[in-house]
């Protein structure tokens, strides 16, 4: 079940993160480990979850065009996740598409906004390529994006796990542009009580740190998740169905546990 996107504070300085390598048209490196939210927070800057069916099934559809069109032109920002094993030929042509259909959209909208001064139909209006899984790039595609950039100052951002970094101190041609690199952290206690409010709220409950009961179901989750956004995604459906099951009214630590014992949890 998709829940509504928490704001946190790390997305937000994700967000600050982009924003500069959009507007410094360079080179941006994004690593953190797996499950903090480095995913869902370029899928939320890039509006990706409303723009990619919308543009995957291509032409008009009717009343929610222009809603698409506005956002393709608030965004213009492509994000791409390669396969696990894929030509560079194809990566390059993937990207090219994805594009072209968020620029289409684009010039849609400045077309019904201002007709005479809308752009040609063949510019390119997208301005920040986000790619995922950066790691399963090959170094031919490196250097294609690399080539890429340096003709048309597309502005790129490369997300991976934590030494991605170094890894691309081996293809100096593009480490030299390398403009920003954004350390994505794990979720504080203070953004952990946050999001765990929130958590607490959509089960019908009230969340108090300060009721020992709550204390020890924070410490628990603390625990468990050591501030991973995913695991917490993944923790609260479990949860839900052990108070369902067990037809519970409090959240303790019991609760927690015995949720998380269902999930397969990686050190």
């Amino acid at each position: 079940m998709n829940h509504p996107f928490i704001v946190t504070k790390e997305h937000r300085r994700f967000a600050e993160f982009a924003n500069a390598v959009r507007k410094e048209n360079t080179i941006g490196i994004c690593h953190g480990d797996a499950g903090v939210g480095k995913t869902n927070s370029a899928r939320r800057y890039s509006n990706w979850d409303d723009l990619e069916p919308y543009i995957t099934t291509w032409g008009r559809r009717g009343d929610e065009d222009a809603r698409h069109y506005a956002m393709a032109h608030r965004s213009r920002t492509v994000f791409y996740t390669p396969e696990v094993i894929s030509r560079p030929k194809d990566v390059m042509q993937e990207i090219e598409r994805w594009k072209t259909r968020i620029s289409i959209c684009a010039r849609e909208h400045l077309l019904e906004v201002n007709p005479e001064r809308a752009p040609d139909a063949m510019a390119d209006l997208v301005e920040l390529l986000i790619i995922d899984e950066a790691e399963r790039l090959t170094p031919t595609a490196l250097e294609l994006l690399r080539d890429s950039h340096d003709r048309t100052h597309l502005a790129i951002i490369l997300i991976g796990m934590p030494g991605i970094d170094q890894r691309f101190r081996h293809y100096p041609q593009l480490y030299s542009r390398l403009g920003f690199s954004h350390l994505y952290r794990a979720l504080g206690r203070d953004e952990l009580l946050f999001v765990l409010d929130r958590h607490w709220k959509r089960l019908g409950r009230t969340l108090d740190p300060d009721d020992f009961t709550d204390a020890q179901a924070i410490a628990a989750i603390e625990r468990i998740t050591r501030g991973n956004f995913r695991l917490l995604e993944r923790l609260f459906p479990q949860i839900a169905r052990v108070l369902k099951i067990n037809q519970l009214d409090a959240i303790t630590d019991d609760v927690v546990e015995a949720a998380a014992s269902i999930l397969v949890i990686g050190t």
